[in-house]
């Protein structure tokens, strides 16, 4: 396939929920798409293996090529947390539509115009570019707000927020309903999406109505997403979602009653993954991202001349991470790709590292206390 132009993306994921939660982090409502500064490096469709021709390209090639094993034609993805083209969202949507699903996004109410106007005005066709040199199509965008269930579940503030003005049928029972409506049976369903109003406060000072809100848009959204739509999903199905390694190890700085959301999102991965399996014959899994510089990420503990806390994350990683090299959002692409896949149709219930291999780590290379003389 052809390789298609683009930019590298400095980076290891801080997963997608410090990143969108913190760009709404004011709304009460909050739905929070990844987002992430750059542009990403795509290497077509996730890639299986390639034999090099030489032992020198077998040394420099990192192109790898699964496109031609997978075929998802015919296969609808519902993908929950799409707002531009730079996240993790928009990563996995490229890589199932690469490999031939028929994709369609949940936005965030709020953004859901300035989307809508980008992908008019062909804003992010740079980042669409699929391994044939085709574009990604979104073929329908729903307007979602993950933190309300049913339409009885929006309070008045909502309704009358202009920022929803003009707009309904966002709960999730309700755009279930319109997807079903529209498609029938889907295959697959993508959870990229969180929010956490108090991520820049120590779990020591964030209040009881900023815990549950990160619990809220971060965690149940995905209970929810799945006990609505998994009855539109055809058999061998699969769910995706994506987390944090703050959901088992104390990152400091990921505030907020995040890390204990994240730790939600893994428990549930594995109890959905047994419920809705023996129900619906679905498989759910979660990929635990490195992290990743995006925007919304980039807000917290900003301070005049100091790095944030993702640029202390990305070059933490960096230094201690087994494989010392930079993260794309598309090798997060790629291993959704493969999980939403047929060729994963025995893995569920598992949490995917995708984040050099930092997990594994249990001391710190570049400590002082390290440090020879």
């Amino acid at each position: 396939g052809v390789t298609p132009k683009s930019i590298m993306l400095r980076s290891t994921t801080f997963f997608a929920a410090a990143v969108a939660a913190l760009t709404f982090a004011s709304s009460s409502s909050a739905f929070a798409p990844s987002q992430a500064v750059g542009r990403t490096s795509f290497r077509a469709s996730p890639a299986v293996y390639q034999q090099p021709k030489t032992a020198s390209a077998a040394r420099s090639s990192t192109s790898l090529s699964m496109g031609a094993n997978i075929d998802l034609k015919g296969k609808v993805a519902f993908i929950a947390g799409v707002a531009d083209s730079t996240g993790y969202g928009w990563a996995i949507a490229r890589a199932l539509a690469d490999a031939g699903a028929t994709v369609i996004v949940g936005t965030w109410p709020p953004v859901l115009k300035i989307f809508q106007m980008g992908l008019k005005k062909g804003q992010f066709d740079d980042d669409s570019t699929l391994s044939d040199g085709s574009k990604m199509e979104i073929a329908k965008v729903y307007p979602l707000d993950a933190v309300f269930d049913t339409p009885e579940d929006v309070p008045d503030e909502i309704k009358e927020n202009k920022r929803y003005a003009g707009l309904d049928g966002y709960t999730i029972s309700e755009v279930a309903k319109a997807v079903e409506a529209d498609y029938g049976k889907i295959d697959i369903l993508v959870h990229s999406l969180a929010n956490g109003p108090e991520v820049t406060k120590p779990l020591l000072e964030t209040s009881r109505k900023g815990y549950l809100a990160a619990s809220s848009a971060s965690a149940y959204s995905l209970v929810s997403l799945v006990q609505k739509f998994a009855p539109i999903m055809n058999e061998g199905g699969s769910v995706l979602s994506l987390t944090y390694i703050a959901s088992e190890k104390v990152i400091p700085g990921y505030g907020g009653g995040m890390s204990s959301a994240k730790a939600q999102l893994e428990s549930d991965t594995r109890t959905l993954a047994y419920e809705a399996g023996r129900k619906h014959g679905i498989r759910v899994n979660t990929i635990s991202a490195g992290p990743l510089k995006s925007r919304a990420a980039s807000a917290i503990g900003k301070e005049p001349g100091q790095k944030t806390f993702i640029e202390y994350a990305i070059d933490y990683s960096n230094a201690n991470a087994p494989l010392g090299q930079d993260l794309y959002n598309d090798d997060v692409g790629n291993v959704g790709l493969f999980l939403c896949s047929p060729m994963a149709r025995c893995v569920s219930g598992v949490t995917m590292y995708v984040d050099n291999g930092l997990h594994a780590m249990g001391m710190a290379l570049d400590s002082e206390s390290m440090k020879t003389e």
